[in-house]
C-alpha cells in the first residue's frame, strides 16, 4: 500500500481484552499504513495511561478519513462511545452494542470506499450472547451485515494457508453441514479469492477427507465417497486445480504442502492446530467471500492480560499487513 491511500479500519473488539492494548502498542510504535480505530477515545486514553504509552488521539471526521500514516506516538480514531467505563479483564455486557456498532460502521465505510479494508481485534461471543443479542461470530456477523454472502474462513500463517468448508459448529453437526452445494461453493470462493485477493493464479487447493483415512473405502464414514468426491471430480472437469480428499493425518508434510497454495479442511479443529502450532501469535485470520476485505487476530481476549502490557502485538501487526496488501492486490 502506498505511503497515500485509502485507510484501513481498525475495530479493537472487546473493550475490556487486550484489543485496545494491542491497537495503542502499535499506533505508539508507528504503522506505515493509514488506519482509523473505531473506538471509544475515553477508553483509549485510560488504557495509554494504565500502560504507560504515550499516544496521541485525533479525532477524525466520519468522511473524511486520514489518507496519510498518523505519526508515531498518534492515532486516528472514530468515536465510538461505550455505554460504561471499562474495567480491564472485567468484560461488561452493557458494552456488547457499541462493539457491533464499531462493526457496522466499519462495514458501511468499506462499502462505500472510505476504508479499504476492515481489520477486527479479538471479542467474546459469550458477552455478546450475555447481552441478549444472538451472535456467532464475527465471520457469519459480517456476512449477514455484507448482505448474506457465503464466507469461508482462512487462517494464513508459517507458511500455511488453511481455510475451513465449516467454522463454529460442534462436531456433530459437521456432516450434515457438508453437503454438496455447500462445499463447491466454499471451493469456488476459496479458489475465486486466492487469484483476487492474493494474487495467486491458478490455485493448488489440497482437500481434506472428513473422516480418519479419508473414509478408509467407506469402512470410516461415506462423506468422502458422497460428497466430497463427486464435487471434487465436478471441478476439476472445470480446470480447478484439487487434490483429495487425503486424509488429514498426512496432509501436512512438507512435499504435499509444497505443491499446494492452500489446505482446506472439513472442520474447525482439523486443520487450524496444526496452522497455530506453525505461526501462533502471528497468524492471521481472513474472511473470505465478502464484498469487503477483512482480516483479523488468530486469538481471544486474554482476559488476563488486559492493562498488564504483557500481550503480544504480532498477530494484529500481520493482521494489518495481510489487509493492505490484499487491498493492493484487489486494486
Amino acid at each position: 500500500m502506498s505511503v497515500s491511500a485509502t485507510p484501513l479500519a481498525l475495530a479493537p473488539g472487546e473493550p475490556a481484552g487486550i484489543g485496545p492494548d494491542l491497537t495503542l502498542a502499535l499506533a505508539a510504535a508507528g504503522l506505515d499504513t493509514p488506519l482509523v480505530a473505531l473506538a471509544d477515545p475515553d477508553m483509549l486514553a485510560v488504557r495509554a495511561r494504565l500502560l504507560g504509552l504515550a499516544v496521541r488521539l485525533r479525532p477524525v471526521p466520519p468522511h473524511a478519513p486520514p489518507r496519510v500514516p498518523a505519526p508515531a506516538g498518534e492515532l486516528h480514531v472514530h468515536p465510538v462511545p461505550l455505554a460504561r467505563a471499562v474495567t480491564p479483564g472485567r468484560p461488561d455486557p452493557a458494552n456488547a452494542r457499541s462493539l457491533l456498532t464499531a462493526l457496522d460502521t466499519a462495514v458501511d465505510g468499506c462499502l462505500d470506499g472510505r476504508y479499504a479494508a476492515l481489520v477486527t481485534g479479538p471479542i467474546s461471543k459469550a458477552v455478546i450472547n450475555d447481552a441478549g443479542i444472538p451472535f456467532t461470530g464475527h465471520t457469519e456477523y459480517l456476512a449477514a451485515r455484507c448482505g448474506g454472502q457465503h464466507p469461508v474462513m482462512l487462517l494464513t500463517g508459517g507458511g500455511l494457508r488453511v481455510a475451513l468448508a465449516t467454522t463454529h459448529l460442534p462436531l456433530h453437526a459437521v456432516s450434515e453441514a457438508l453437503d454438496a452445494v455447500t462445499l463447491e461453493r466454499v471451493i469456488r470462493v476459496l479458489d475465486g479469492e486466492l487469484a483476487r485477493r492474493f494474487g495467486i493464479l491458478r490455485p493448488r487447493i489440497l482437500v481434506l477427507g472428513l473422516n480418519p483415512h479419508a473414509g478408509e473405502g467407506g469402512h470410516l464414514g461415506d462423506e468422502e465417497i458422497r460428497v466430497i468426491t463427486p464435487v471434487l471430480e465436478r471441478l476439476r472437469g472445470e480446470g480447478l486445480r484439487l487434490e483429495g480428499p487425503v486424509p488429514a493425518d498426512t496432509a501436512f508434510n512438507p512435499t504435499r504442502l509444497d505443491a499446494c497454495d492452500a489446505v482446506l479442511a472439513m472442520y474447525h479443529d482439523q486443520g487450524l492446530p496444526v496452522l497455530k502450532h506453525a505461526s501462533f501469535g502471528q497468524a492471521v485470520n481472513v474472511t473470505l467471500g465478502l464484498p469487503i476485505i477483512r482480516t483479523s487476530v488468530d486469538h481471544g481476549t486474554a482476559f488476563d492480560l488486559a492493562g498488564t502490557g504483557r500481550a503480544d502485538a504480532g498477530s494484529l501487526r500481520e493482521a494489518l499487513a495481510c489487509a493492505a496488501q490484499m487491498a493492493a492486490n484487489a486494486g
